[in-house]
């Protein structure tokens, strides 16, 4: 699978290129600003691409602006990596409503096969979004009427599901059966009003949409 880098730290930059080497990445080009990201984006036009939010000159958010450039141009995949939680970056990336895209804190990178899949998921036009980012959206929308029509575990489902879990890892993760997720999500949806769906990435889709206009 053909990845473009982004990573304006060489130490960072060169783990990141031997992690992704080891799982099977053909890194296609490695860059450290953004000018540098838009111009390998349009060369290569990579399966994925693996981004810093926060990239030279300015080290504000060249970064996301780079990869929302070349999505307004054709469509690409792509992966975030930021070291701070940041609402408003979450809904510019998602605003597009194609899927194909990630946002991850760095410390998440640590685990190498996970990373490794959440990048893959992003390549297939998936969604990918860091647990406390879902968490932010969910608190910042607490008040919400449909939000507070679920119970205390229908929110953790509702958590796992927007970042893109299957029912199997949910299950794993609350330590309760499939069945017992599919019950849940059904309620979750019922509960927001939200068209069931048997499509993963349609169904985080909705549920992040729902939480960005809540």
């Amino acid at each position: 699978m053909r990845l473009v880098l982004a990573e304006d730290q060489y130490l960072l930059r060169a783990g990141l290129t031997q992690l992704l080497e080891v799982n099977g990445f053909d890194i296609v080009a490695a860059v450290s600003t953004g000018p540098e990201l838009i111009r390998a984006l349009d060369e290569h036009r990579p399966d994925v691409a693996l981004v810093d939010i926060r990239m030279p000159p300015t080290h504000t958010d060249e970064g996301l602006r780079a990869v929302l450039h070349a999505r307004a141009r054709q469509y690409q995949p792509a992966l975030l990596l930021s070291q701070y939680v940041d609402q408003v970056y979450a809904r510019e990336l998602l605003a597009d409503r194609r899927g194909g895209v990630g946002y991850l804190l760095k410390d998440r990178v640590f685990d190498g096969g996970q990373f490794a899949s959440a990048l893959r998921q992003v390549a297939g036009g998936g969604t990918v979004m860091d647990p406390k980012v879902i968490s932010g959206m969910i608190t910042h929308n607490a008040q919400n009427e449909r939000l507070a029509r679920l119970t205390e575990r229908e929110r953790e489902v509702l958590s796992y599901m927007a970042e893109g879990r299957s029912n199997a890892s949910i299950a794993a993760a609350l330590v309760i059966t499939e069945k017992v997720v599919a019950k849940h999500i059904n309620n979750i949806l019922a509960k927001l009003e939200l068209p069931p769906s048997k499509d993963e990435n349609r169904r985080v889709m909705a549920v992040l949409a729902y939480l960005e206009r809540a």
